[in-house]
């Protein structure tokens, strides 16, 4: 089989998922689904103006799913042989059945499967070669660097990679499409008021022409890094606080994962049952967007074959549904929201407190601006929330100093509702499109 990816694939690989289709039939599958896909790409990284790494990556797969009745079988593979193609299938029919019976397991309903593809402008391939890319991230470093008081790099990257994907199954749905990603990323070291501290900044895009130049991300890192020298840390007390947008996306991200039906089904979500609830201010909106083009979770249909379509998921605070694959809507007597795999371009706004950043800081007043976290402390079933942070202490509406090694708490759920502002500096480089949240108010744990 052809190994490169610059050519349209995508009959090819369609003939590869129809083959396994009818040999899941041969064997007796009353339904069954395969998908195929396949990457490529180059990542080159610098450190110190040196050459660090450069590493192509190209991986290829083959997943199958067959349904005997309600009893459900998975395999994959790396062969996309003929031969492999079947082996898998019979694996994968082996395994349903010895399953138990579920009632909720089985293909997309068939009206709910694609059938307009819109062209998303998601496929930009960049024909870079290895020693442009080194190039490119050389003058990423550098132009961070040249601030004195960075002392070190951890080092500059350039990526990109092109992914095909096909996915059919028994009902007759078989579709496919290429994507790109493109990003340069830089990390630094700034020693300073006798403090070493590192911070980072990327850009990533559908489009190589859609990035920030590599000068500019490397000065944005510089300027991040050096920002944080002679950090402080506050005493216990409680603020309000100012999430930066990569930090707020986050935020929405715990979000997300309440209301997944899995999450709902198994009873595990701080958000259990919250459907028609107020969960959110009522000036707060969020869209799912997912046909916006050359957006970075734009898709025509799912991993199941299901449409994706518009959707308010939040309507004046007030939580719309769930987000749904086919099992868990099943489980939860609902009907898919063409979400399997996740969610398609979330854009979060919220006209009536929407902010310019120097208007959320004398919002703010004094307070903390939050610029990093870290740390895994979010319980998803109580909501309860508490991470390590560093950003900014901002007092009369104006930075004041970085600051370090404090802990944010609360819980999510009365956090959501003490948003009081949103900032319309919105950070597109993620499925969550969102800009920075005020909360009203939340404990900060320091020295």
């Amino acid at each position: 089989m052809n190994t490169s990816l610059e050519a349209d694939r995508i009959p090819e690989l369609s003939a590869v998922v129809a083959a396994a289709l009818e040999a899941a039939r041969r064997q007796g599958a009353t339904q069954a689904e395969a998908s195929v896909g396949m990457q490529q790409g180059l990542t080159a990284t610098v450190r110190l103006g040196q050459v660090d790494t450069i590493e192509y990556h190209r991986d290829r797969g083959l997943a199958v799913t067959v349904y005997m009745g309600h009893r459900k079988g998975s395999a994959s593979t790396a062969d996309l042989r003929p031969e492999a193609v079947v082996e898998t299938v019979t694996k994968a029919c082996s395994i349903a059945r010895y399953t138990a019976e579920d009632p909720c397991a089985g293909l997309a309903d068939p009206e709910r499967l694609a059938r307009e593809f819109p062209d998303l402008d998601i496929d930009h391939p960049w024909h870079i070669e290895p020693d442009r890319a080194v190039e490119l991230a050389r003058e990423c470093e550098a132009a961070g660097r040249a601030d004195q008081r960075i002392s070190n790099s951890e080092g500059a990257s350039l990526s990109s990679h092109r992914a095909l994907r096909v996915y059919g199954n028994t009902l007759g749905f078989l579709a496919g499409f290429p994507s790109t990603s493109h990003s340069i990323s830089c990390s630094l070291i700034a020693e300073g008021d006798g403090q070493m501290q590192r911070d980072d900044w990327h850009t990533v895009a559908r489009c190589a022409d859609d990035m920030e130049s590599p000068t500019a991300v490397g000065r944005r890192a510089a300027e991040r890094t050096v920002a944080r020298l002679g950090a402080r840390r506050l005493d216990t007390r409680r603020l309000p606080v100012l999430f930066a947008p990569e930090i707020a996306r986050g935020l929405y991200g715990h979000f997300l994962g309440a209301i997944r039906g899995a999450s709902q089904y198994r009873h595990s979500s701080f958000l259990l049952g919250a459907a028609g609830q107020q969960v959110f201010p009522e000036f707060m909106h969020m869209s799912e967007r997912p046909h916006l083009p050359r957006a970075l979770a734009s898709a025509p249909f799912d991993l199941e074959g299901v449409a994706t379509r518009d959707r308010e998921l939040i309507r004046a605070g007030v939580l719309d549904g769930y987000i749904c694959g086919t099992y868990s809507a099943r489980r939860l007597g609902i009907a898919t929201t063409g979400n399997a795999g996740g969610i398609h371009n979330l854009l979060v706004h919220a006209p009536a407190v929407e902010r310019s950043f120097p208007q959320l800081l004398q919002q703010l007043g004094t307070g903390l601006l939050v610029t990093e976290l870290m740390g895994q402390g979010v319980n998803p079933v109580t909501g309860d929330y508490s991470r390590g942070a560093s950003g900014f202490y901002v007092e009369g509406g104006a930075i004041a100093f970085p600051v370090h090694e404090v802990t944010i708490a609360g819980n999510l759920r009365d956090m959501y509702r003490r948003i009081v502002a949103v900032g319309n500096d919105v950070d597109i480089q993620g499925s969550v499109r969102c800009g920075s949240v005020l909360i009203e108010d939340m404990s900060i744990a320091g020295t």
